[in-house]
């Protein structure tokens, strides 16, 4: 029987060695800290609001996939208040209408992607799911100059392997706390009442471009929001880029 023998160096050798690999794996296993790493506190979740405390702030979002006929309005409106939000469009909807990109994004609201064909995220494969976000990438980017870094999926529809894909594609899954509906043809007091009684501090809000009745509700729920003291900025500067964790309902949580 061979007896081994290590020296102390040798010993101090692969102590090191060891602590340098741990590292490592507890650096890549702690990825909750920035989505860029697959975000896995509970799953790979997106985020749906942000932890906020008390201060009185939200985001306001636009999901644009099929219609155009109201962005010129919705952009005079959002300019009359003072207003800037974050435009989540298809990539079809860009070919069909770059001039209304180029007007969103000249009065200073952010664009940000909602894949390039509206599909069900979760029904295609990882590489069809990267390809919806590069070829839209591509075509907001060629219009507006900005790359986007945040994503909503069509329909809400998302799982671990969405939100992980979307992170390997360096960009924040993106849900929403307060639903106005707008796209059921709700009235626009309707529309109102569900957007201001739900409002809370760190909420996303979710609107649709060409929804019949929403450039009549939106007047009212800006002027409300201002008079009840929130602030209304893009989602970019509503979400924490790092140093962060998601809790079940989807709130982002600084660390």
């Amino acid at each position: 029987m061979k007896i081994f023998v290590l020296k102390k160096s040798s010993i101090l050798f692969y102590t090191l060695l060891f602590i340098a690999a741990f590292t490592v794996i507890f650096t890549r296993w702690d990825s909750s800290t920035t989505v860029f790493n697959n975000n896995s506190d509970l799953g790979g979740l997106p985020i749906y609001c942000v932890d906020k405390g008390e201060e009185k702030i939200c985001a306001i979002s636009f999901d644009a996939a099929w219609g155009n006929e109201d962005t010129s309005q919705l952009i005079k409106i959002l300019n009359d208040f003072e207003v800037k939000t974050t435009f989540f469009v298809v990539g079809s909807w860009v070919d069909k209408f770059p001039e209304s990109v180029k007007e969103l994004s000249d009065a200073g609201h952010e664009i940000m992607n909602h894949s390039n064909s509206h599909p069900h995220m979760t029904k295609i494969s990882t590489d069809t799911m990267k390809t919806e976000v590069e070829d839209c990438d591509k075509k907001i980017e060629a219009i507006t100059g900005v790359k986007p870094f945040l994503f909503r999926p069509p329909y809400g529809d998302y799982n671990t392997d969405v939100v992980n894909t979307l992170a390997d594609c360096a960009h924040y899954t993106i849900q929403w706390s307060v639903d106005s509906l707008d796209w059921k043809d709700l009235s626009a007091q309707e529309i109102y009442s569900r957007v201001c009684g739900n409002i809370h501090p760190g909420a996303i809000v979710l609107f649709h471009n060409a929804a019949k009745n929403t450039p009549e509700a939106l007047p009212m729920i800006l002027k409300k929001l201002k008079e009840d003291g929130y602030k209304i900025v893009p989602v970019s500067q509503l979400i924490y880029r790092d140093e962060y964790k998601i809790d079940h309902t989807g709130k982002q949580i600084p660390k």
